[in-house]
């Protein structure tokens, strides 16, 4: 990945597209080969020293911290920072990004909706400053209303400069938000290149758009 791109690997379920951002963060043992990291190998970096140098994850299934308020959340996310006072604009940024969670700031996470704790997820991950941000299926259990949002603020984050490398199941909304593409299957990436060319390719729209392919 180049620095201030956004990647879609898109594959089926089972394809290796979550182990891939596992290991990239120390959380999954490697086979075999290296991770680099600005330049640098990422073995044996324990995850949160991953996330002092600037590389956060919003697991799938959000992980969020069920019973902390919201505030509470956005603070653990901004746990290796000591710059309190662009910790404190970093989370009015936040509320400025997600109203909704500005309006419950003090409601325990565990009780808001799926769609609520996608943003809170993201929204944790952001305190971080990341300079490079990992997406684990972000449009994963939600309403098209909500997943119209997520990606709306994957553009934004995107075009601040903030590098993402996006695991999406819904390879349509991926490959069209995304700068460049991989294709995983079996673990093995079987197809890469420019996102609108792989979004106009007949083997990924039949595999991943549920088209037909042409006779």
């Amino acid at each position: 990945m180049r620095e201030g791109e956004l990647v879609a690997l898109i594959g089926a379920n089972g394809a290796g597209k979550t182990t891939t951002l596992k290991a990239i963060t120390g959380t999954q043992a490697w086979a075999g080969g290296d991770v680099q990291y600005k330049g640098a190998s990422m073995r044996g970096l324990a995850s949160h020293q991953l996330v002092a140098r600037g590389l956060a994850m919003v697991p799938e299934g959000r992980g969020v911290f069920a019973r902390m308020t919201i505030a509470e959340n956005l603070l653990m996310g901004a746990y290796a920072r000591s710059d309190k006072a662009q910790i404190r604009a970093d989370e009015e940024r936040m509320f400025g990004i997600f109203p909704r969670l500005k309006e419950r700031a003090q409601q325990m996470a565990g009780t808001l909706s799926g769609g609520e704790q996608q943003m809170l997820a993201m929204a944790r991950a952001l305190m971080s400053r990341p300079d490079v941000l990992l997406l684990d299926e972000p449009s994963m259990g939600l309403s098209p209303l909500m997943v119209e949002k997520v990606f709306e603020v994957v553009r934004t984050v995107s075009a601040q400069g903030v590098t993402i490398l996006l695991v999406e199941q819904n390879a349509k909304l991926a490959l069209q938000a995304a700068d460049r593409g991989y294709v995983m299957d079996s673990g093995l990436v079987t197809l890469s290149g420019d996102a609108k060319q792989l979004l106009d390719d007949p083997k990924v729209r039949a595999a991943y758009l549920g088209e037909e392919p042409a006779a």
